[in-house]
């Protein structure tokens, strides 16, 4: 069965010399030294030596990611011939082949084309090949969700030469599923809420043969999920808490959680944001939909380990029932929250998921969220903040961002930032004291809720959503982090 997130296009393995059958384009990888893979030596005898010259002259580039699109070379083959230059494959990283294949099939969606044949991987090491298969499925993905006329035409078959069939079905599998998250968190509001995520995710486990559950306004109430409620008063879409989970190792095997803040529109409640800050508000579900994504490719790559996922959802709307600051709210787990931002709810949410994570009794928690604008004061929009209660722990993620590419940088978690969301009249506050180290003190507050489980917390405000488009990939979601958990699983097993 197949879902309305899969890629459209259709995907296989074929021998090399197939690459000169017909098709509509024929994407051949060129490194700097100018050294030409099979199909391109093919093709270089068959005119005379002008593929050759044209590296050697600068007409076909070879940098890294840079594209020549030319008309095919007989009447009998590709119609169009794109190469792509892949620069040093000495210094080649899986994040670059994974760019590789987004640029080559992205810049092919302007028109409509039928077959497309990628010979990329005749070029490099055959431990990049599910990474330029994931990024070419990737590429087609965009925002234009509700355009009338379509502005992105994926091909409709995409065959290989050079790939393992198991390579293809890898790189399918972790395509598809950072395009589920791009795609949700690219939805607006009036279409992705707690009730409509929660469906979303309903149908990706009946797919996939996830178990799920979903906790509804009644269930979130007995099970004490207060702060969940609180932070979704005002709006007239009631909280859900979503639990998803993979069951693929022994009895004895441990349980890994994965934790999302789901907040699908963020006004900043009573403490109402700006237009500006509010337009994009849309992405701030961004870690719940990681999460989405990262247990559908558990589910599929049929991982022999046992992992929970939680997407807490809510929406922080304005009524006359909304929380208030200097609220004090109970928690689930029974510590008292004093709310002095209503603009600082994600950390109020996940204080209940959390406590219904740690009941899972996992050996290892990672939290995602769209937390703080402090971490990208921090880092920027392009890395991902990390905290964390365990050194091992942050350790082996941050191993797992490095070979994946994506970037990630720890913040200190010093006892004395725990000190400033000590509360006078509660447990804890909700803010720190002031501006400074936001990001770090947004994540001690956190970890009043994570007990003893080893725990990281990534707040990707900055890279889970970007305006401005990039050769691999349209403007809007990014699909953070989606990579980079799945390897980290994929290690336990």
């Amino acid at each position: 069965m197949t879902s309305a997130f899969d890629t459209p296009v259709a995907i296989q393995s074929i021998p090399p010399l197939s690459a000169l059958a017909p098709c509509d384009t024929l994407v051949i990888a060129v490194p700097e030294s100018g050294e030409l893979s099979p199909t391109a030596r093919v093709l270089d005898e068959s005119q005379g030596g002008w593929v050759s010259r044209a590296i050697a002259a600068g007409t076909i580039r070879c940098k890294r990611g840079e594209t020549t699109l030319m008309p095919g070379f007989s009447e009998d083959g590709a119609a169009m011939v794109m190469f792509i230059g892949v620069g040093d494959l000495t210094e080649l990283t899986r994040s670059q082949a994974f760019d590789l294949g987004a640029t080559a099939i992205r810049q092919l969606t302007d028109k409509s084309r039928s077959r497309v044949i990628v010979a990329i991987g005749e070029v490099i090491g055959s431990e990049f090949h599910d990474a330029v298969v994931a990024g070419a499925v990737t590429g087609p993905s965009n925002q234009s969700l509700y355009s009338t006329e379509p502005r992105v035409f994926p091909p409709e078959a995409l065959d290989w030469t050079a790939v393992d069939p198991s390579a293809i079905e890898q790189g399918r599998i972790v395509g598809e599923s950072i395009n589920l998250t791009r795609h949700l968190v690219n939805e607006p509001p009036n279409r992705i809420f707690p009730e409509s995520f929660a469906e979303v995710a309903k149908q990706i486990a009946g797919e996939t043969g996830l178990a799920v559950e979903v906790w509804d306004e009644q269930r979130l109430a007995d099970e004490g999920c207060r702060a969940m409620l609180a932070v979704g008063a005002a709006s007239s879409k009631p909280p859900r808490l979503v639990i998803l989970r993979h069951r693929g190792g022994g009895e004895q095997e441990p349980i890994y959680a994965v934790v999302g803040k789901g907040v699908t529109f963020d006004s900043g409640g009573l403490s109402i944001k700006p237009s500006e800050g509010m337009v994009d508000m849309k992405c701030d579900m961004a870690g719940a939909a990681t999460v989405l994504g990262v247990m559908r490719a558990v589910a599929l790559l049929k991982l022999p380990i046992h992992v929970v996922g939680l997407c807490g959802l809510v929406e922080n709307m304005i009524a006359g029932n909304a929380y208030r600051l200097g609220d004090v709210i109970e928690t689930r787990s029974g510590k008292t929250i004093e709310i002095l931002n209503t603009d600082a709810e994600g950390r109020v949410v996940l204080a209940d998921v959390l406590d219904v994570a740690i009941q899972h009794e996992p050996v290892a928690m990672i939290d995602l969220a769209t937390l703080t604008g402090a971490c990208m004061v921090a880092l920027g929009r392009d890395v991902t903040g990390m905290m964390t209660n365990h050194a091992g722990l942050i350790g082996e993620v941050t191993q797992a961002a490095r070979h994946e590419g994506e970037l990630v940088w720890e913040l200190p978690m010093f006892e004395h930032f725990g000190e400033q969301v000590k509360s006078k009249v509660a447990d804890i506050k909700n803010i720190g004291d002031g501006r400074w180290g936001g990001a770090i003190t947004a994540a001690k507050f956190l970890e009043n809720f994570v007990e003893s489980v080893p725990w990281v917390h990534l707040d990707i405000a900055g890279p889970a959503f970007n305006d401005a488009a990039k050769p691999a990939r349209d403007g809007g979601a990014t699909g953070v982090m989606v990579r980079t958990l799945i390897h980290w699983l994929r290690s336990k097993t």
